[in-house]
Order: structure tokens, then C-alpha cells, then sequence
């Protein structure tokens, strides 16, 4: 599906104050960015930016950074943050995920939140998805000891490609569902707008959790 361009939408963002710019300047001092010592929790891909928002505003002890790559989209994020200007634990980025050990530092991320990634469903696209195995292998390299990944999605053969493709890579699972909102993890869920719509009509929601295993090199 097309984006639709929003005139003006990289202008908003160029200016606004809940996005860093220079990202890659910022490697391995985003602690720094935030003014405090507090964990930082990354979501790639993160749309609209309604979960983040939530998040944000149920953990105040947390940094939140969104990173999204269409500034359409990105632009309804800031438009919703702005709702809630004294929220001062969430800053965005505009970028592609492809970029990401470009703008952050080992170990400098204590958690990653992928919700309803593209699934790239043509074969030839797999290692775009970012749950691959290349993707998983950054993101090792990224992660805080302790930290992990949250997946979610409606999409079963995507769901199926990240299961196979977090055992392959070495990755110790923590949870699994097919049915997340009809499971015991369905308890304080935050929902994202496409889950919300998806699960409206009927779709099951599936999840993922996962951490590297202890002692592997990263």
C-alpha cells in the first residue's frame, strides 16, 4: 500500500523538538540526550505512534526512542505528542532500520519493541524483515545484558518466519502466543493502532518475546 505524502510533513519534523536529528551523532550518548541514567526501549517501525505514547506515560522511569522511516506517518506521531507536552521520556527519529548500529552503540538499548513490521512476503525480501536473521544479529550486537525483544503481529507466515528465525539465530524464547489477547499474556498488553484494527476484525494476535542466550558472543 502507497503512503500517502502530507505536504510540509519533513518541514514539521525538521523542526520539531520531540525529534532528534543528527542521530548518528548521538551514538553511544543517548543517556546523555535524555538527561538521565534511565533505561532506553527502542520501537523500530513504530507507526502512529499510539504504543509508544502509552508506554511512555506508564513508565515515566524509561526512556522511549520511535524510530520510523515515512515522514507521513511520522508526522501523526508528533502530532500526538504534542497532546502530551510534559511527557519528556519520548524523543523519535526519522530513519530507516537499515541504519541502526549507525546510530546506536553496543549495548547501549535495553529493550526492542517490533509491532507489526512489514512482512515483506515475497522470498526474495526475507532478509528485509526485521526479525531475519541479519536484523536479530544487530540487534544482539545492540542489546544491554538482560535485554530483549517484543514481536508482534497478525501475520501467521511472518509469525512463523520469526519464531524459526530467532531459534536458528540463537535466541532463547521467553513466551509465545497465537492468540495473545485470549492468553495469559493478554494482561497489561498495550495495543497499537494496527492491533487494534486487526483484532477488530477478527484476527488473532501473535507474540513473540525473546533475549539472547547467556554466553553467547554478541
Amino acid at each position: 500500500m502507497r503512503l500517502r505524502n502530507i505536504p510540509g510533513s519533513r518541514e514539521v519534523i525538521a523542526e520539531n523538538e520531540y525529534v532528534v536529528h543528527d542521530e548518528q551523532s548521538h551514538k553511544g550518548h543517548w543517556r546523555e540526550v535524555f538527561g538521565n541514567d534511565n533505561p532506553i526501549h527502542v520501537e523500530i517501525g513504530m507507526g502512529k505512534g499510539s504504543f509508544l505514547l502509552e508506554m511512555a506515560c506508564l513508565h515515566p522511569e524509561i526512556n522511549y526512542l520511535g524510530i520510523e522511516k515515512y515522514s507521513s506517518v511520522l508526522l501523526r506521531a508528533i502530532e500526538k505528542h504534542m497532546e502530551e507536552p510534559d511527557l519528556t521520556n519520548l524523543l523519535f527519529i526519522r530513519m530507516d532500520a537499515e541504519e541502526i548500529e549507525e546510530v546506536f552503540a553496543p549495548g547501549e538499548i535495553d529493550y526492542i519493541y517490533l509491532n507489526f513490521s512489514d512482512p515483506w512476503p515475497k522470498d526474495r525480501h526475507a532478509k528485509r524483515r526485521l526479525t531475519s536473521d541479519r536484523f536479530l544479529a544487530r540487534y544482539k550486537k545492540l542489546l544491554a545484558d538482560g535485554g530483549g525483544v517484543t514481536f508482534k503481529t497478525d501475520n501467521v507466515d511472518l509469525f512463523d518466519f520469526s519464531v524459526e528465525s530467532a531459534e536458528a539465530s540463537g535466541w532463547e524464547q521467553l513466551a509465545i502466543s497465537r492468540d495473545l489477547h485470549n492468553s495469559p499474556y493478554a494482561e497489561g498488553n498495550v495495543m497499537t493502532e494496527y492491533e487494534r484494527k486487526f483484532s477488530g476484525l477478527g484476527n488473532k494476535i501473535c507474540m513473540l518475546k525473546i533475549r539472547p542466550k547467556s554466553g553467547q558472543d554478541r
